[in-house]
């Protein structure tokens, strides 16, 4: 495949929404050492500034506790304590590292809800609305008056509010679409009653949805909303209904529904949980024909449904399934260079799923690599996903017009210019996993002068690709701190020479892609 990049190609600023934010599990584990630890990291390494999670408001953050939980005496559900303490434990450590808090609201504490319907995540957070919106006001404007008066309103103000997860979703909201509407109401006027200049958004939906819909209950009834939130995954395992263009799918998807027969696992031989898992949770995007382009179409869409509001994807990926195999390998490193690219023009800003294996809504599995969403291991190992974003990270300058079709095809090209350097980032995208023939591709650049010199990195299956090496060691459960620095010291990124040739004002590059490798070519003048 040949590609020519013109010496006089218009340039654009080049918009890294991704760099906003990365998705984490479950607020406790901000408690804990290693997971901050990486979470730094993140920070470091790729200039990510917030973190997203689930469960602030989950009862083992214990945000609010009755005199019941210790004695459960006759009228001991009368005396009541707000405790912030575990949240404020978290938030400080998450500021400590040089990041900031994305606020997920979410979910119901149990002395609040109207009901006792749980999320399937293990921790079983209450999904059910408010019993009484009055007191989840009141909460609400509570919890804010607390974060001021803690971290400033200079601070919080720099912060994002984001209404619930998913509540599109049976398995994460058990009231209806316009409850959920009921519930953002109150949640973003509490918020507002405290200090206008707070920043709270929504709808936190699964696959686009609800955006129509949700801004003309906010118009229709003067609800604030500073910006519009939803998610998209390319192997969205609960499906997508487009209705006329307005993603508003009014049936709720249960996401496991027939998981409650006793035969689903009699086929299967003895083995280990993950291997069940697997069986329960197959990889649909391996053996369906799933589209590449969900994320950057439906992306569109939404910016249009937004009507000038800030458009933020708050979770992203190429599969939602959790524990599939193809999650370790380099087959979402191409996918998310590609939707980088893709989408940049609709989207302002984006929180990829997620930074990191130590992850609880099923299971924190032994298994080093167990197709976890993280872009590291449990033990903080990158992955194919991490490199990719650190390549995405390393472009500077302009983003060059190539046409509308430079990323369309299986192989596709973006190319980036400053002063000095012409950096050229390739990539060979597909859906499955298959091995086929590497495709060479061959660049050609118009320039005005000889290059002084051309070298590249590679996400392949030998460079950036500790799954392979774990692999070969016999797949460890428990590796020692000095394989873990063996590991990744052995699979990072190295940049390595490139042959060119130049004449006649033009230099030409050559490389072979297997499916899903990722080369960034980085030329100097």
């Amino acid at each position: 495949m040949d590609f020519l990049i013109p010496k006089n190609a218009p340039g654009r600023r080049h918009n890294k929404h991704w760099q906003f934010c990365v998705g984490s599990g479950h607020a406790p584990l901000a408690l804990r050492a290693d997971y901050m630890k990486m979470l730094r990291f993140i920070h470091d390494e790729l200039g990510i500034c917030y973190v997203r999670f689930h469960g602030i408001f989950n009862d083992d953050m214990e945000p609010l506790n009755s005199l019941e939980s210790l004695f459960p005496l006759k009228g001991a559900e009368r005396f009541r304590e707000l405790n912030f303490r575990k949240i404020a434990c978290v938030y400080d450590n998450i500021l400590d590292c040089g990041m900031k808090p994305f606020v997920e609201l979410s979910f119901m504490p149990k002395l609040l809800a109207s009901g006792d319907k749980q999320c399937f995540f293990y921790y079983k957070g209450n999904i059910t609305p408010p019993a009484d919106y009055g007191e989840w006001s009141r909460f609400i404007e509570t919890f804010m008056r607390f974060l001021i008066g803690r971290y400033g309103e200079t601070e919080v103000r720099s912060w994002y509010f984001e209404v619930w997860n998913e509540p599109d979703l049976w398995g994460f909201f058990s009231g209806t679409k316009e409850e959920y509407f009921k519930l953002y109401q109150a949640t973003a006027e509490a918020i507002k009653a405290v200090d206008v200049r707070l920043r709270v958004g929504g709808p936190s939906t699964s696959a686009s949805k609800w955006i129509h819909g949700f801004l003309s209950y906010c118009r229709e009834n003067s609800v604030p909303v500073d910006f519009v939130s939803t998610h998209q995954y390319a192997g969205d395992p609960v499906g997508m209904i487009d209705v006329n263009g307005l993603l508003e799918q009014n049936e709720r998807p249960h996401a496991f529904q027939g998981f409650g027969s006793a035969d689903l696992l009699k086929d299967l031989p003895d083995g280990d949980m993950l291997d069940a898992l697997r069986y329960l949770l197959p990889d649909k995007s391996e053996t369906t024909d799933i589209p590449d382009n969900v994320f950057r179409d439906n992306a569109a869409i939404v910016k249009k449904q937004a009507r000038g509001l800030p458009v933020f994807y708050t979770e992203w990926n190429v599969n939602s399934t959790f524990s599939a195999y193809t999650n370790d390998t380099r087959k979402p490193a191409a996918y998310i260079v590609r939707a980088a690219l893709d989408t940049e023009g609709n989207i302002d800003r984006s929180s990829i799923w997620c930074f990191s294996d130590l992850f609880e809504e099923f299971h924190n599995f032994p298994q080093e690599f167990h197709g976890g969403f993280g872009l590291l291991t449990n033990n903080g190992i990158p992955k194919p996903s991490f490199y990719a974003l650190k390549l995405l990270d390393r472009l500077t300058g302009l983003r060059l017009d190539l046409g509308g079709g430079a990323t369309a095809g299986e192989i596709g090209i973006a190319a980036f210019r400053d002063e000095k350097t012409l950096q050229i980032l390739l990539f060979r995208q597909k859906m499955k996993n298959v091995r086929l023939e590497p495709h060479e591709a061959v660049i050609t650049v118009e320039t005005d002068e000889r290059p002084l010199s051309a070298a590249y990195m590679r996400i392949d299956e030998t460079h950036c690709n500790p799954l392979r090496v774990w692999e070969e060691m016999g797949r460890p459960d428990n590796l020692t701190r000095a394989e873990v620095k063996r590991l990744t010291e052995q699979t990072g990124l190295t940049e390595e020479p490139l042959d060119y040739a130049f004449s006649d004002g033009y230099a030409r590059f050559s490389v072979k892609l297997g499916v899903n490798d990722v080369y960034l070519i980085t030329v100097n003048y």
